[in-house]
């Protein structure tokens, strides 16, 4: 008799944080000289990812990008910095944040920009789920965010329960048409 595989050990969120810096540069920008929406996107996943990557210690695939908030805009030549930690780990999940600050490379004031929170999985190299450690919380904050992330998954889940049903019940009212017809 086989037995199951023991957890991975834990890991510290001090563990789990990353930090990447770009320039943002025109091909970046739009007519404003505003950076893109989706590309400020794209740097919040990839950033999130070393989190995820550093937790699990595995590849890992981007679920969810579960919430963002663009705070103010991000302009032509700033330096933008994205820092990001693994708020909890859940089974084969994780929550990430991410948080944004934009440097004005002229007068030097860093304003923070955005926000979000991405839900990562890990994934062996079959494309199989594969276990994750916990986390270990150390600081308040880092307990806060521990906390919100239980809440915040239970509205996922919570909501995509909602929208399931809403299917089954827009699926049925179709069929119910079809057969009155």
């Amino acid at each position: 008799m086989s037995t199951p595989p023991a957890p991975p050990p834990a890991r510290t969120v001090a563990s789990t944080q990353s930090e990447m810096t770009e320039i943002i540069l025109p091909n970046d920008t739009n007519t404003l000289g505003n950076l893109l929406g989706g590309r400020l996107m794209h740097f919040i996943d990839i950033t999130g990812a070393m989190a995820a990557y550093r937790h699990s210690r595995t590849h890992v695939v981007t679920a969810a990008m579960d919430h963002i908030d663009f705070i103010q805009p991000v302009h032509l030549g700033d330096l933008l910095t994205l820092k990001s930690s693994v708020n909890r780990a859940f089974s084969t999940s994780m929550e990430v944040g991410v948080k944004v600050y934009a440097e004005n490379t002229r007068n030097g004031t860093i304003a923070h920009v955005a926000s979000a929170y991405l839900v990562f999985v890990a994934i062996n190299e079959a494309g199989q789920r594969q276990r994750v450690p916990q986390v270990i919380p150390e600081t308040p904050d880092q307990l806060r965010r521990y906390e919100g992330a239980q809440r915040r998954r239970e509205h996922r889940e919570a909501e995509a329960a909602r929208r399931k049903q809403a299917k089954l019940e827009t699926m049925a009212a179709a069929a119910a048409a079809t057969a009155a017809s």
